[in-house]
């Protein structure tokens, strides 16, 4: 991973971990404690907490005001907008821990502004996530969801369009099928 003169972290940030990969920033007033891994080319917003046990991989961007929380893995290519809450607990109480649950973002997926993800969930690949949504389950990968609580709405492209839903092919030239229940690139 990258050494402190191979990333930047403005002067209000706290960084208490050496694993951070090439090229990535940290703006003004962000915390990322020890024993965080993030990749190459990441870019953290002003305002965020990134708790111990949290991995982040590369070309993840992740907007202002998010705290993610040990239990949370954040695959490539993500995007994080600004205020989304993450979770990591499914019966919080005070007083009586409790393994934390575990939540998967996977790559290319984006979540809007706003939404909320209860833990111990996957985000599949290249998700489209609509702002202020409540996702309660799991996102199949290629979905676009939203709503409180976030359903299926229709189907997305690697590149983020919204496919024909009878053609399943994107204005980019991508082809899609349904295989049972999932979408794949043909």
């Amino acid at each position: 991973m990258g050494k402190p003169d191979k990333y930047f972290a403005h002067i209000s940030a706290i960084v208490e971990t050496e694993d951070i990969g090439n090229n990535t920033r940290i703006w003004g007033f962000s915390h990322i404690m020890e024993d965080v891994v993030i990749g190459e080319n990441c870019n953290i917003g002003e305002h965020c907490f990134i708790e111990s046990g949290v991995r982040i991989g590369n070309d993840v961007i992740i907007k202002n005001g998010i705290s993610i929380w040990n239990g949370v893995i954040i695959e490539d290519g993500v995007f994080l907008g600004p205020h989304i809450v993450l979770t990591n607990d499914l019966n919080p109480r005070s007083g009586y821990p409790r393994p934390l649950s575990k939540t998967k973002i996977e790559k290319g997926s984006s979540i809007g502004a706003g939404s909320v993800i209860l833990s111990d969930l996957t985000i599949g690949r290249h998700c489209l996530i609509g702002a202020g949504s409540v996702v309660t389950k799991s996102v199949k990968s290629h979905s676009l969801v939203y709503g409180n609580p976030a359903t299926f709405k229709k189907w997305v492209c690697v590149c983020g369009n919204v496919l024909d839903r009878r053609y399943l092919k994107c204005t980019c030239g991508k082809k899609y099928k349904l295989q049972g229940e999932d979408l794949v690139e043909t």
